[in-house]
């Protein structure tokens, strides 16, 4: 059959670009890409609301910090179930309703004035919407809408994520530190909507639907009506059952583990606490969120060559590289001067690794978890969560209690090279799928 008879059996939008030659998979691959850029620059637009919020309200770093950490466990605990979700109501009902969640959590901060708002707003609303569009959704996208560069694909929206947490810092900081910080959320209220508008109209759920085989694959993929469980209890319980198996496994732990150091080590202290670090050795928030940005754009690079190299080579040993490097980098960070020259060099090698992690440990998990993986790496991706919310709250302790941020970045350090030997211990899957497919 030709391209253009088969693009002339597609619908309006998938028949555009069919017959420019882009398979529609790339379209959703992008607003999947624009989803988690925009909601990741909500999650990370804490860190630089810190320093405002004790001004204005006069809060503890500790208390603000516990509110984040809330967001953060919500943010991976939310992971297994948003990937039910998304089988059940598909990928653009579920992207739609969380990008609600999230402007409702920021408007509501608007008109905070006490410690449990804050919990409430940026905790709980803030933490449900964007646990919805977590890295689950960049691996449910990438394994319904490619057969060939998965790899390729999950990189490049795992980059989205940590990308879209650092680079809008510097912007976040310009606009807070100019027009105050509400000028800033206002920023993230407008990226949000123009997410919401690209995902109404273009998002679509399977290539099924629109009669297309996934980019690279020459037969159908299973429509939605096989894939999903039929009921809701079914629904809410499979993510459940799926962690019941899994647990069962060594490698589960393993990557569970690993990806609580990789929490630890990235979201829950760089991001969060970053800034108000720098701070305290002179550097002013714009100039400490543009060494975040420099960390966003070397992720960027680092990610998607991960997502390469994965395809490529032995995942234990590109994530003993990862989290080895990763650790030296930030157990230099306390003895160096917070000179732009040290920090850049920390922003390099920091940067490279950031979530270089991902691509290598979705591997790992759809090589041993099969058709379940989404559900698996749900849980895995918790796990990084806790450890984000693990070190959230531990710094800033560290930070009302002794005054200092560097114990706590001394201890991540450690930790990534702990994590680092854990992981060439794990036994590499002898076949695929070894947890069954279906409760």
């Amino acid at each position: 059959m030709s391209q253009n008879s088969v693009a002339g059996d597609l619908p309006a939008l998938p028949r555009f670009f069919a017959g420019r030659g882009i398979h529609y998979g790339w379209v959703v691959a992008a607003v999947t890409f624009l989803t988690m850029l925009v909601t990741a620059g909500a999650v990370g637009a804490p860190g630089v609301l810190i320093g405002p919020l004790q001004q204005e309200f006069g809060w503890s770093t500790s208390d603000i910090s516990s509110a984040f950490a809330i967001r953060l466990v919500l943010f991976g605990l939310i992971g297994p179930f948003a990937a039910a979700f998304m089988n059940r109501f598909g990928v653009r009902r579920v992207a739609a309703v969380a990008l609600t969640l999230i402007a409702a959590g920021v408007l509501g901060s608007f008109v905070m004035s006490t410690v449990w708002q804050l919990m409430l707003f940026w905790g709980i609303v803030v933490g449900l919407g964007t646990g919805l569009t977590a890295m689950v959704l960049g691996a449910t996208v990438a394994t319904r809408w490619f057969s060939a560069r998965r790899g390729l694909v999950v990189g490049l929206l795992t980059a989205s994520t940590a990308t879209g947490q650092l680079v809008f810092l510097p912007l976040l900081a310009s606009l807070s530190e100019a027009f105050g910080w509400r000028s800033a959320l206002a920023f993230v209220l407008g990226m949000l909507l123009l997410a919401a508008v690209a995902v109404l109209i273009l998002m679509r759920d399977r290539p099924s639907d629109i009669g297309l085989a996934p980019y690279g694959a020459t037969a159908p993929a299973p429509t939605a009506s096989a894939a999903a469980p039929q009921t809701l209890g079914a629904m809410l319980a499979s993510p459940l059952i799926a962690l019941k198996d899994a647990s069962r496994s060594g490698i589960f732990w393993a990557l569970f583990g690993t990806f609580f150091v990789c929490g630890a080590s990235t979201n829950g202290l760089v991001q969060t606490h970053f800034v108000s670090l720098c701070g305290d050795f002179g550097m002013a928030p714009v100039a400490a969120a543009g060494m975040l940005a420099i960390i966003g754009i070397f992720d960027f690079a680092g990610t998607v060559g991960s997502g390469w190299l994965s395809d490529r080579f032995d995942s234990r040993k590109l994530l003993f590289w990862y989290y080895g490097l990763r650790g030296l980098s930030l157990i230099y960070l306390p003895f160096t001067s917070f000179s732009f020259y040290e920090l850049s060099i920390f922003a390099v090698f920091y940067g490279l690794d950031w979530v270089a992690t991902v691509p290598p440990t979705v591997k790992l998990a759809a090589d041993r978890f099969g058709e379940r993986a989404n559900l698996v790496f749900g849980w895995i991706f918790a796990g990084h969560q806790l450890g984000a919310a693990f070190a959230a709250w531990g710094a800033g302790f560290s930070r009302t209690v002794y005054a200092s941020y560097l114990p706590a970045f001394f201890i991540a350090g450690v930790l990534c090279l702990i994590a680092a030997l854990a992981i060439v211990s794990v036994r590499e899957p002898r076949e695929q799928g070894l947890v069954p497919a279906a409760a």
